[in-house]
């Protein structure tokens, strides 16, 4: 047998009015529910608008932020400070490092023998000093005994006793004698400053030897490293750069606008695009004394007639006041969001 089909109840259905005009209504709630709900829903989305627009409009004439704004920390190059064919490379990259740690050596043997060399021109000068000492001495037992015969010879030449030529000859080897003691004397004076000059000479070798270990100029990690076993390097050649994890800051760049009521010390957060929901406690450190544009390569000139009104933005320090989060690292270049508080 087919199964009857199912109608919606008719009003005969019912054995008394009462019940007819109950089952009326039930089928007209559903149409009216139908008609009132999306303007229940259109109520609640405009209460929700306004609530969310006014709690931004006040939020926003206490505060300014920027996500023009990145992670900055100090980079150190690591520079050699003497040519020469690289023996060890002692490091890898992002390997932390301790400040003054060994990364490369440089072959050091021809340095070695500028130390060698430098020492024995010392020990030849300090020879020389000595010698020119004994000279000293020699020639003035020569002027005391030159002056003592010149003295004997002034009174017997007074008695005519000697000659006039005796006596200038006794004269003449006592100027003599007088004059060698102080050339000798000048010579101790030249050689003792040769002394100097070669002490310093063996202090400069021995400090270009030291410069074949090239250290770490700070604490951090080791970065951009472009050097290779074998390699020869010049003075000044960068071999890698170290940043450093022990101090970063915010540099965040402002429109011109957003700076009325900005000041130093107002407290920061920042939001580090690395770290979603994570902020950071920071404040205002110093506000720029430029706009980023006059640091360009080729900085603006509106002196051409073709003038365009464009809002500058200024750099602004920002310091973090917490302790370094070591389950949120936070690397030099990373975008932050920076929303300073007004107050």
């Amino acid at each position: 047998m087919k199964q009857a089909q199912k109608r919606a109840p008719n009003l005969r259905d019912f054995s008394s009015p009462l019940e007819a005009e109950s089952a009326a209504k039930i089928r007209k709630r559903p149409s009216a529910i139908r008609r009132t709900l999306p303007y229940g829903i259109l109520a609640l989305v405009i209460v929700a608008g306004l609530t969310f627009g006014t709690q931004t409009v006040v939020f926003y004439l206490h505060h300014v932020e920027t996500d023009d704004a990145q992670i900055e920390g100090h980079i150190d190059p690591v520079l050699p400070k003497v040519p020469g064919y690289v023996n060890d490379v002692l490091v890898r990259d992002n390997e932390k490092v301790a400040a003054g740690q060994v990364l490369v050596r440089i072959d050091s043997r021809d340095f070695q023998a500028r130390v060698k060399m430098a020492e024995a021109a010392l020990d030849s000068t300090e020879a020389a000093v000595t010698v020119a000492h004994a000279n000293v001495e020699a020639a003035q037992s020569k002027r005391t005994k030159t002056a003592a015969d010149l003295g004997r010879y002034g009174p017997l030449w007074n008695q005519h006793v000697i000659s006039p030529q005796e006596y200038d000859a006794a004269k003449a080897a006592a100027d003599a004698a007088a004059a060698e003691y102080q050339a000798a004397t000048r010579q101790i004076t030249a050689v003792e400053a040769q002394v100097a000059q070669r002490q310093a000479d063996l202090e400069y070798a021995k400090l270009q030897l030291s410069y074949t270990m090239v250290n770490a100029p700070g604490a951090g990690f080791v970065s951009k490293k472009s050097v290779e076993v074998g390699q020869f390097v010049e003075a000044g050649q960068p071999l890698m750069a170290i940043v450093q994890d022990n101090d970063v800051w915010v540099v965040a760049n402002f429109k011109e606008t957003q700076l009325r009521s900005m000041r130093v010390g107002q407290p920061v957060e920042v939001e580090v695009d690395a770290y979603p929901g994570r902020t950071f406690d920071a404040r205002v450190d110093s506000i720029g004394a430029a706009t980023g544009a006059k640091f360009a390569l080729l900085p603006p000139d509106n002196a051409t007639g073709n003038f365009v009104k464009v809002v500058q933005r200024v750099p602004v320090k920002i310091v973090f006041t917490e302790d370094p989060d070591l389950e949120h690292p936070l690397r030099v270049g990373m975008n932050v969001v920076a929303v300073v508080d007004l107050g």
